[in-house]
């Protein structure tokens, strides 16, 4: 804190948390630049009693008891203790049942072992290790309290609190003779100990009310003193020194001697790097430098910058404890050790004589290293040290604060000053902490977590969230309650539904289980195990709209409910722990099945068909539909035990749907209206994320006022949004402007965060803004008022608009049941397509829900929640699907049908038709549609692999025929056809090539449209075209997927509505996967061509219409490459011929056996892959 400046002026501090001690010391951490040295100081305080005892590490007091053993059920241990050794015993006692407790000092921490016994001795199972604490060797009061009742114990370090519960089955702690503090006698030789015994000072030590110190000090019967104990606590004279900032340095002198050298010293330090000691050696010889790298301490030997030794020795010393660290060189031999460890000594030969320099250098350089007495390979030692020694004298490190004794710069004397910044730990959802010196990290890998502190969930909260994200079904992870306790759970998304989005939860027996043997006395119980915790299903289950599962009782002579005659012989139990007496299909306290309810029983006297107790199967099955009951856990059956009774029951997986949380909405229509809910938790880590829109152009979301603190979160022009906040370091903001405006009446998302390390800032997908907290600044948030949402406690700058999904730590606030009862405030929010159409895919139309939107894929090809699945079915050999159109002179006198209207009864001069195919055979007829006035358009594979489009717009006048060769279209690889006709202008793409364009010879108008087929063309027409008669010979033979014609969908008509509409299926089809890879869209260059001339490379497209050239001169010259060309091609087609005439073989097996078209499909494509992996691309 900041003193006064001047001699007149006082300054008042007061304290984050009330203390408890008996001495204040004061650290001037820099002078007043302006005026002398002076501190003027008042405290106020109380007064206080202190019971003091010290140990020198080979001593201990004994508690014994009036009796042989104590035994208790309620135990209060209260002490105080400083200490400069980072391990020893406080506190043991044990009984000869297994219980015992120990209080052990380890590196610093406080360990605490509790067993309360177990009826297997020398076991571990009821053992309970609890560690809290850090740093505490630092010569400070810590106070430790232990509070135990049977089994839950509150154990807390320096206000620092751990509750938990022993193991075991006991709740009485045994303790045998005597309570020891301070070491564990070894029984039977007096002044021996089992371990280290404490070293330091204990204060008002209180066991059970009873003061230990005071009865010692009054020597009382109860107390046995070992070892030497006074009743005083001195105070060491060990002076450390702390090295604060990378300019902070300690320069000692020392002594030219060409005996050596020797140096010691202590350190600890959170930091992996730092220089320890520089020192230029005599005469100039070189450089000594012993420094940190990577935890590890390297010493290095160098002269003009040329390294002459290098030793390494120890690891992970940047672990915050004290380490010794001892240096030894003489002539041309040095050693290192660390902590007195002789198995860590490290040496080395040098190539120089080790004589003593002149003065050494602890920590850091001056001048950040640059001066040529002083070298610095790595950063400044940021840490401790003490009790240096150089060449066998002690250093006086009072003296260098009385500026006697050598130089420093930024040092602490007299002060270790280091934190560990992981305690408490505020890393959360088990996030691991490391540290350096002025900040900590947490490692959230493998969480599901992210963030400065593992606080935010990476996956969503439900299902709907993923499929509102344009995710298709799967496995999912999904983080019910967000940043909350709750981890993620794998749990599978059915997004199949055209609205509807289930979350399915599968149990460890979901198969039938037959009950054999069981009675009233002797039941029958199966206990179900979730994928995910009880608390995982609540949190579902109470966020999801309904839920269901499916419960089915097989039965031959085993009665189920028996209602209304006696009580019911089976029930369940779900996860209110309560007993249901009704089955699935039926209500709560109904006590009845679903027959029962629906009055269609088997026998009309009973409520369920079981309980008809007949000799043959029957079964009761249904659904469970009340969710406050849901899952089922347990199944109890009791009526299995007479002759030839036999039962059976099936529990289905949970199943729920929709999220109550996602579409949660209220609008705010003036600036006066809001919203209040009580006031917002966040002291140390907050999140806060909803969606919004409005055509405003500010607003305040949301606000929570302090006495001095706050949190809001605003709109501050249309295209900027701020979060601020102050927990007592002054107002903080961090705002963001996006690229595009927010006032523009669409959803956006917004996501603030704020804690310990930084506060951050979401919106939409534009880049997160972040803004770092004080190192050591206020960290906690304090707020008392009521939150406000969508104005302030003022009643200004309130929020236009509507928001939904308003979520503070995971907690979503219901802001539809608040606005019920809010002037100014309506739940709900339309309007939910203008954001979320765009999910709506190939064709399908937004359609506006209260809570959401649904895609109506009526006049697409495709199905699915966004019309993305591809619809597909595999035709076998002959196979014609035939879409017919109303006649046209019927349709002149009644035209009540839109779509035949418009196709009959006008005349179209454009057509868009999308499909996708997959075959290995050639020639085939991919699509045909004709009209009454035999006009056509006819799309065919030949043989060559070439595409054949011909159009017959007017039979007066010649075809227009369009051929395109593309490579390897019938390789059974799936391929993609996009035909757009606009008047005479003919658009065609194949999969990812290039749209070619062309021009119309014939008519440009299609009149009187007829029928559209798919396949084979069964009827008979005149006027078919050579080309098409072959390939209608067998039609087409494989996968048809996705099949368009301007709104009509032929083929997904004839899967999902072949008796309601205008359809006809002749031969085998089945619906197949078939078209799942369909390869996407791609644009690409135009190519103009005209179908009345023969321009155009041939690899792209080329018109066959008269394409026979005459000039002799070319003719001998193409005779004599056909010869070569023949050649060649004899070649190669032995080879392709070998290769398809196993794909050929497969392909024969599907059409003997139309039967089994999926498995034969499967089989098909999973040879083709094998093909594809050792074909080779022939080309002509």
């Amino acid at each position: 804190f900041f003193g006064n400046t001047n001699a007149d002026s006082v300054v008042h501090y007061k304290l984050q948390h009330s203390i408890k001690a008996r001495f204040l010391r004061f650290v001037p951490l820099d002078w007043n630049p302006n005026g002398r040295i002076g501190m003027r100081i008042e405290v106020y305080g109380c007064t206080y009693r202190s019971d003091v005892a010290e140990f020198d590490g080979t001593s201990a007091l004994l508690y014994r008891f009036d009796q042989k053993s104590m035994s208790t059920v309620k135990d209060t241990i209260s002490l105080k203790f400083k200490t400069l050794q980072s391990v020893g015993i406080l506190l043991h006692g044990e009984g000869q049942e297994g219980d015992y407790i120990t209080l052990e000092l380890m590196k610093g921490k406080l360990s605490l072992l509790i067993s309360l016994g177990d009826d297997k001795l020398h076991t571990t199972s009821s053992h309970a290790n609890v560690t809290l604490g850090s740093l505490l060797d630092d010569q400070h009061w810590h106070s430790i309290l232990i509070e135990r009742v049977n089994k839950q114990i509150n154990f807390t370090v320096d206000k620092h609190t751990h509750q938990f519960q022993t193991k075991g089955e006991f709740d009485y702690l045994d303790i045998d003779y005597e309570l020891s503090f301070g070491g564990i006698p070894v029984p039977g030789k007096p002044g021996g100990f089992l371990k280290k015994n404490f070293h330091g000072c204990f204060e008002n030590v209180y066991y059970n009310r009873m003061n230990i110190i005071d009865l010692a000090k009054r020597h009382k019967p109860q107390i046995h003193i070992v070892g030497n104990v006074t009743f005083a606590c001195s105070e060491p004279k060990i002076v450390p020194i702390t090295f604060v900032s990378t300019s902070s340095y300690l320069m000692l002198p020392g002594r030219y001697q060409k005996n050596g050298l020797s140096i010691s010293f202590q350190f600890r330090t959170w930091n992996k790097a730092g220089l320890l000691l520089s020192s230029k050696l005599y005469q100039e010889s070189g450089f000594l430098l012993l420094y940190l790298t990577d935890g590890r301490l390297k010493m290095t030997l160098q002269k003009s910058e040329r390294i002459l030794t290098v030793i390494s020795t120890g690891t992970g010393l940047n672990n915050g404890q004290w380490h010794t660290v001892s240096l030894i060189g003489k002539r041309n031999r040095v050693s290192i050790t660390i902590d007195d460890d002789a198995g860590s000594t490290a040496h080395a030969t040098t190539q120089m004589q080790m004589y003593s320099g002149s003065n050494y250098y602890f920590g850091g350089c001056p001048g950040n290293g640059n001066d040529s007495r002083c070298m610095n390979p790595v950063d400044t030692l940021q840490g401790c040290m003490r009790l240096i020694n150089i060449n066998n004298h002690a250093v006086n490190l009072i003296l260098v604060q009385q500026g006697l004794l050598g130089n420093f710069s930024d040092l602490q004397i007299d002060l270790c000053s280091i934190r560990d910044r992981c305690l408490p730990n505020y890393c959360e959802h088990g996030g691991e902490c490391s540290q350096s010196w002025n900040a900590f990290y947490c490692n959230c890998t493998n969480l599901g977590y992210t963030g400065a502190t593992c606080h935010t969930s990476i996956y969503e909260q439900s299902c709907e969230a993923y499929k509102h994200k344009g995710n298709t079904s799967g496995f999912y992870y999904i983080d019910s309650d967000g940043s909350g306790p709750l981890g993620p759970i794998l749990v599978y998304c059915n997004m199949t539904a055209q609205d509807k989005t289930w979350t399915v939860i599968q149990h460890n027996s979901t198969e039938l289980t037959k009950v054999k043997g069981s009675n009233r006395e002797n039941p029958h119980s199966v206990f179900y195990k979730y994928t995910a915790s009880l608390d995982h299903l609540d949190a579902i289950v109470n966020h999801a709209e309904h839920c269901e599962q499916e419960l089915a009782y097989h039965c031959k002579k085993s009665r189920l409910l028996n209602f209304p005659d006696e009580l019911p012989f089976s029930w369940w139990v779900g996860r209110t722990s309560e007993k249901q007496m009704y089955w699935g299909g039926s209500l709560p306290g109904v006590k009845k099945c679903a027959c029962g309810l629906e009055e269609n029983c088997i026998d009309s006297r009973h409520y369920c068909n079981c309980d008809a107790d007949k000799k043959e199967w029957t079964n009761d099955t249904g659904f469970l539909l009340y969710k406050e009951h849901l899952p089922v856990t347990q199944i109890v059956i009791s009526d299995t035990s007479r002759p030839n009774s036999e039962a059976a029951i099936k529990l289905g997986p949970l199943h729920c749907r929709g999220d109550r949380n996602f579409w949660n909405a209220v609008s705010f229509n003036t600036e006066a209206s809001y919203l209040h809910f009580p006031t917002f938790h966040g002291e140390f880590s907050a999140d806060i994320s909803f969606f919004f829109k409005t055509m405003a152009s500010s607003g305040v979301f949301l606000e929570n006022l302090g006495i001095k603190d706050f949190i809001r979160i605003e709109l501050q022009s249309p295209k900027e949004v701020a979060f601020s906040f102050d927990v007592g370091n002054g107002p903080c903001e961090v705002s963001l402007k996006s690229h595009t405006y927010l006032n523009d009446n669409q959803w956006h998302y917004v996501k603030a965060e704020r804690n310990v390390k930084e506060a951050s800032l979401h919106v939409d997908q534009q880049p997160q803004r972040t803004k770092a907290a004080p190192s050591d600044g206020h960290i906690r948030l304090q707020l008392n008022s009521q939150l406000f949402v969508g104005g302030t406690a003022s009643r200004q700058k309130g929020f236009l608009g509507c928001m939904r999904a308003l979520q503070l730590n995971g907690i979503t606030l219901d802001l539809e049941e608040r606005a019920k009862i809010t002037p100014g405030v309506e739940p709900g929010c339309p309007g939910h397509c203008s954001s979320y159409g765009n999910l709506c895919q190939n064709g399908g139309k937004c359609i506006e829900k209260h809570n959401g939107f649904s895609c109506d894929c009526t006049f697409s090809a495709y199905s699915g929640p966004f019309c993305k699945k591809e619809v597909s079915a595999y035709l076998g050999t002959g196979a014609s699907v035939v879409y017919a159109f109303q006649e046209y002179y019927t349709l002149a006198i009644n035209s009540s049908t839109p779509a035949a209207s418009f196709y009959a009864g006008m005349t179209l001069s454009r057509e868009d038709i999308h499909f996708s195919f997959r075959t290995i055979h050639t020639p085939s007829l991919l699509f045909y549609i004709n009209s009454y006035y035999e006009e056509y358009l006819a799309v065919i594979l030949c043989k060559n692999d070439s595409m054949y489009i011909q159009y017959h717009l007017d039979k007066q006048l010649e075809k227009g025929t369009l051929q395109i060769r593309y490579k390897n279209l019938a390789n059974g690889q799936l391929h993609s056809m996009k035909i757009n006709r606009q008047e005479g202008e003919l658009y065609v793409q194949v999969d990812h090539f290039s749209r070619l364009k062309y021009s119309l010879s014939s008519d440009t108008e299609f009149n009187a449209i007829k029928s559209l087929i798919l396949g084979r063309i069964l009827a008979e027409y005149s006027d078919l075209d050579q080309e098409v008669l072959k390939a209608n010979s067998q039609g087409f033979v494989g996968c048809l997927s996705s099949v368009q014609f301007n709104n009509i969908t032929p083929l997904k008509t004839a899967l999902y509505h072949p008796s309601s509409a205008p359809v006809t299926v002749q031969g085998h089809m089945v619906e197949s996967n078939c078209g799942i890879s369909t390869v996407a869209d791609s644009t690409g260059s135009e190519t103009t061509h005209s179908l009345a001339d023969n321009s155009g490379p041939i690899d792209e497209g080329e018109p066959l219409a008269n394409a026979i050239r005459s000039d002799s001169a070319v003719i001998g010259g193409v005779i004599a490459v056909v010869i070569f060309v023949i050649l060649c091609i004899i070649a190669i087609t032995v080879r392709i011929y070998q290769q398809k005439s196993t794909y050929k073989e497969s392909e024969a097996k599907v059409t003997e056996n139309d039967a089994s078209t999926d498995a034969a499909l499967k089989n098909e494509f999973s040879l083709q892959n094998t093909i594809t992996e050792n074909q080779k691309e022939h080309y002509f």
